[in-house]
């Protein structure tokens, strides 16, 4: 009497527990409960996009100003925003330079467009 008394008391829990577990996982699959579960991911991934994003945009500007510091490159307080300028006596140089260039290619060297076909 003990014994079926036993299995039946342990049918009748197992019963409930599996009753419970697929009742659970039903209502996983509804589609509230997956529209739900797809917007929280959207969420997580937007929010570690956006981590990613500001370590990526950290990171330029360590490198801008790590790349600045090397070529000697200093920031003009005339200039807006986070515009770099060269030093002055090296910027002089180089607009002197980049106007005799222009002249000296144009006037030496014509340009003919059937040579292009």
């Amino acid at each position: 009497m003990f014994r079926r008394a036993f299995w039946f008391t342990a049918g009748a829990a197992a019963g409930v527990w599996a009753t419970t577990k697929v009742n659970r996982q039903l209502k996983k699959l509804t589609p509230e409960s997956l529209a739900a579960q797809a917007a929280d991911k959207a969420v997580e991934a937007g929010h570690r996009l956006k981590d990613f994003a500001l370590d990526v945009k950290a990171g330029m500007t360590q490198r801008e100003d790590e790349l600045n510091d090397a070529l000697g490159l200093t920031q003009d307080p005339d200039r807006p925003g986070n515009v770099t300028a060269l030093p002055g006596p090296r910027r002089l140089r180089a607009i002197e330079h980049d106007k005799n260039t222009h002249r000296t290619n144009r006037s030496a060297v014509a340009y003919n467009r059937n040579e292009d076909h």
